[in-house]
């Protein structure tokens, strides 16, 4: 979750961040790890996809297997480098992956932790807020309805624009939670735990002090 345009993380800081938060307009919100955590749904849904067809001669990949030759790579890219011989082949695979990832998700998909305090702050603040993420449409819209929030987010910004809209690096767009990136692109708050103390201290002195900017 990004606010505003300062460069600070919460995680970490002792120090009062009310004092040098800019007044707050809107919220950003990125779908994997702020709303939601599915990586080990695209784990699981790949796994699958992979030893039902054989790959690896039928042997289920390990999650280190994943994070080396998949996490974090776009399906193209993946396709190429699992499927080098049969891309044709390897794209259907990949579409037969992407129909269980979403079946995981209807199935098992569950909020991080504290999102609901967090989302009634932004709706009682009266704040506008956005979905951004690098994942396909349909996959997003399928997790942010299956976690009940169609009607929370404005719009939902998919792709490069996401990375645009958070004035983050065009390269950040193809890396898995690029942390670095979004404090290069100078967040007000870069949120690690919604149950963390410290954010809502900070929240609270935003409010004190008038910096969240409320759409009567």
């Amino acid at each position: 979750m990004t606010v505003s345009k300062d460069e600070n993380s919460l995680h970490g800081k002792s120090s009062s961040l009310g004092r040098i938060i800019a007044p707050v307009e809107a919220v950003l919100f990125d779908v994997d790890g702020t709303l939601c955590d599915s990586d080990p749904l695209h784990f699981y849904a790949f796994q699958e996809m992979l030893q039902e067809i054989g790959f690896n001669g039928g042997i289920p990949i390990d999650e280190e297997f994943y994070i080396k030759n998949i996490a974090g790579k776009n399906n193209a890219d993946i396709t190429q480098k699992l499927f080098p011989n049969d891309v044709e082949r390897g794209a259907n695979s990949i579409d037969e992956k992407e129909a269980m990832f979403r079946r995981f998700v209807i199935e098992q998909l569950k909020p991080v932790s504290g999102l609901c305090k967090v989302k009634k702050w932004v709706e009682d603040h009266g704040l506008k807020c956005a979905a951004v993420t690098n994942s396909s449409r349909i996959n997003a819209e399928l997790m942010i309805s299956m976690l009940g929030l169609m009607d929370f987010f404005e719009t939902i910004i998919i792709g490069i624009k996401a990375g645009v809209a958070a004035d983050m690096p065009v390269v950040g767009i193809s890396m898995r939670n690029p942390e670095q990136l979004l404090m290069q692109a100078k967040p007000a708050l870069l949120v690690k735990d919604y149950n963390d103390s410290k954010l809502w201290t900070a929240l609270d002195e935003l409010v004190m002090r008038g910096d969240t900017v409320t759409n009567a």
